[in-house]
């Protein structure tokens, strides 16, 4: 039985996640939860996110997911999505500066550039305005051929919502990149982590072929 812990600390509907794994997951048990015995004895770990950086790592330290994902990285494979892939940064914009996990080098910055009275909205080099958040489906370029990628094409579409996306420090290595008004990390991998700004359990065929790739994952690249 493959056993895959999601980390439940208050943030995100968990739920459409632990249901996209039991869909792809054969032989699997999912839970939800922020037991960290539970968490560390599990075969692969879900790290997710939504909302306010400053509210997500407010409860992260709170309940101590903080350690156990810094724990968990050390010896398990280990999939961040969206603000979960954000919190393991070193430093976020939102929330006038909010400091992330530092479990990767790199900052957490804002689309928006410029604005339109109180939508924020990005400016394309052809001089289109972009919407901010960046919601919906977009191109993933992958930039390697990590294992989480088999079966999926290059180039595949993935869905998005985030009004703030990652920048690697120069130790890092992107796996995947998209656009919106300006190139940014999309995916990232570091060891037997592997991070993704996109909603897997929201993208439809490519997301539930990574789900279904982390789960025979040995986190190793």
């Amino acid at each position: 039985m493959n056993k895959v812990a999601v980390i439940d600390y208050g943030m995100g509907n968990l739920h459409s996640v632990a249901k996209a794994l039991e869909h792809v997951g054969k032989n699997t048990k999912v839970i939800v939860t922020s037991d960290a015995k539970t968490i560390l004895s599990a075969d692969r770990v879900i790290f997710p996110g939504v909302g306010a950086i400053r509210d997500c790592m407010a409860e992260i330290r709170r309940l101590g997911v903080d350690e156990i994902v810094q724990e968990a990285m050390q010896n398990k494979p280990l999939l961040a999505i969206c603000v979960g892939m954000q919190a393991l940064m070193e430093r976020s914009e939102e929330n006038n500066g909010v400091d992330c996990l530092g479990l990767a080098k790199g900052q957490v910055k804002l689309f928006a550039n410029e604005f339109s009275g109180a939508k924020p909205l990005l400016r394309e080099l052809d001089g289109e305005l972009l919407k901010v958040p960046h919601m919906g489906w977009n191109i993933v370029e992958q930039c390697d051929q990590h294992p989480l990628w088999a079966g999926i094409e290059n180039n595949t579409r993935f869905y998005f919502v985030h009004s703030y996306y990652i920048t690697l420090g120069a130790e890092e290595k992107a796996s995947g990149v998209s656009h919106y008004g300006v190139d940014f990390t999309a995916a990232f991998s570091k060891g037997n982590v592997f991070a993704v700004q996109f909603h897997p359990e929201k993208s439809q065929h490519g997301g539930l072929q990574l789900l279904s790739n982390f789960l025979s994952w040995d986190g190793a690249n």
